[in-house]
């Protein structure tokens, strides 16, 4: 009798009813035939143990999402060079008992948001300073695109700037990046840029969060003419990314 193994591949963080990984993954495994894999939703208090987690678990890779993204850094046996430089990791190889740390954000960011990109588009803010902030900003970097991190606490943050004084920076930074879950299901009445007035046609308005579709942020930007993306594409490439990485050890963006 022949018996199917099953390889588990999953989604860490604390808060998890908002996430559609579960439902990409499953199209995908019924789309490509693949009957012995499965990932799963792992909600944690902490990342303490994580490998002994793993392990225990037989967790061959997985995805870390909102607000673990840097703190598993600490856990981590390798890191890839891009890992290093952001600073947070989203994506994890279980291989031979240890934990291998990628960053699959930054470069899903990257390929969504190029195609959208216009020579206006030289500044942008990033709202938010969490981890995938941290990706975003790596992007727009290696995109050769200044940006300037907005936070509620701009003191902690070396080189952020509040809200109040991002509202100014947005005549001359035309794109704007929600990198916070602000907005984000069940809370989606919820705006993390509170000033219609500082848009135009001429702002490029990214959210991250994919789930609602649009956001309460993008229905007030597009209002105005503003372009608009949600994160859906770069929830879908980053997690095509991560698969690479648990089946060939290697990404192809």
């Amino acid at each position: 009798m022949y018996l199917c193994i099953m390889k588990k591949y999953g989604l860490i963080g604390k808060s998890l009813s908002h996430s559609w990984s579960p439902k990409w993954f499953a199209e995908k495994f019924t789309r490509q035939g693949i009957h012995d894999a499965e990932y799963r939703l792992y909600e944690m208090d902490s990342v303490e143990n994580l490998r002994q987690w793993a392990v225990a678990n037989n967790i061959e890779g997985f995805n870390v999402t909102i607000p673990f993204k840097e703190q598993v850094v600490g856990s981590m046996d390798q890191l890839d060079p891009e890992a290093t430089a952001i600073g947070a990791v989203n994506c994890v190889e279980c291989r031979d008992g240890m934990l291998i740390g990628h960053n699959t954000d930054a470069p899903a960011f990257a390929k969504t948001l190029s195609p959208l990109l216009s020579p206006a588009h030289t500044h942008a803010l990033v709202l938010g300073t969490g981890g995938a902030s941290k990706a975003v900003g790596y992007s727009l970097s290696r995109l050769g695109i200044a940006y300037t991190l907005v936070s509620r606490y701009p003191s902690c943050h070396l080189g952020a700037v509040s809200y109040q004084q991002a509202e100014q920076l947005s005549k001359t930074h035309l794109i704007i990046v929600n990198t916070t879950p602000v907005g984000m299901f069940p809370n989606i009445g919820q705006n993390p840029w509170p000033y219609p007035q500082a848009l135009s046609p001429r702002h490029l308005c990214y959210d991250l969060v994919y789930n609602p579709a649009p956001t309460a942020f993008l229905i007030m930007a597009a209002e105005v003419g503003a372009q608009v993306f949600d994160g859906l594409a770069m929830l879908h490439t980053q997690a095509e990314l991560s698969w690479q990485w648990w089946n060939n050890g290697c990404v192809n963006v």
